[in-house]
């Protein structure tokens, strides 16, 4: 038990995916503007981090390793997120036309989320339990980022920020200190 709680605090914020290792920068730049699209596709991103590495995880196991097919993984794997972000993405058209429009091209862009798939080929090897540990504690520390992110970006729109930093230049700055505040979590686990 306590195994797994380790791994998931190390995954969420110790060894962050996008704060330490820069995975997953694209939605963290696109959607992170207004909080209002930050929190659902944070969500979003939970479900598939989550579904997609029990799946993949069970394919490579039970069917690629036994078979000796497991060079296919990556191609498998990225038919099998891209299959959860559809199934996703028509659960989300059909139940919140306006979330689907909040989150635009972003919503079908998790699919070549490199976080997603580094988690999913991270967790192979691992047994089933810290598998799952793993992959939720990233898809936290995923959800955590953009939602502190948002509420970052939101409070730099009202602020003085001189000209040539506006907008993109000053979100990134406002990423990397951010980055070096997580570090700041590192030997904890």
């Amino acid at each position: 038990m306590w195994e797994a709680i380790s791994i998931l605090f190390a995954s969420a914020v110790v060894n962050n995916f996008v704060l330490v290792q820069f995975l997953g920068l694209c939605p963290l730049v696109g959607t992170s503007q207004r909080m209002e699209t930050a929190f659902p596709m944070s969500l979003t991103t939970v479900f598939v981090i989550t579904v997609s590495t029990v799946i993949t995880h069970n394919i490579y196991n039970l069917v690629l390793v036994p078979l000796e097919l497991d060079y296919l993984r990556v191609v498998v794997f990225i038919f099998t997120i891209a299959a959860v972000v559809q199934l996703c993405e028509i659960y989300v058209k059909h139940t919140s036309p306006l979330l689907y429009q909040l989150l635009g091209i972003y919503l079908p862009l998790i699919t070549s989320n490199c976080a997603v798939l580094a988690v999913a080929l991270t967790v192979i090897d691992l047994p089933f339990r810290e598998s799952i540990a793993l992959a939720i504690g990233a898809a936290l520390g995923f959800s955590l980022v953009l939602v502190l992110f948002a509420s970052q970006r939101e409070r730099l729109e009202s602020s003085s920020v001189p000209k040539p930093f506006r907008g993109v230049p000053i979100a990134l700055i406002t990423a990397g200190f951010m980055a070096l505040a997580f570090s700041g979590f590192r030997g904890m686990v």
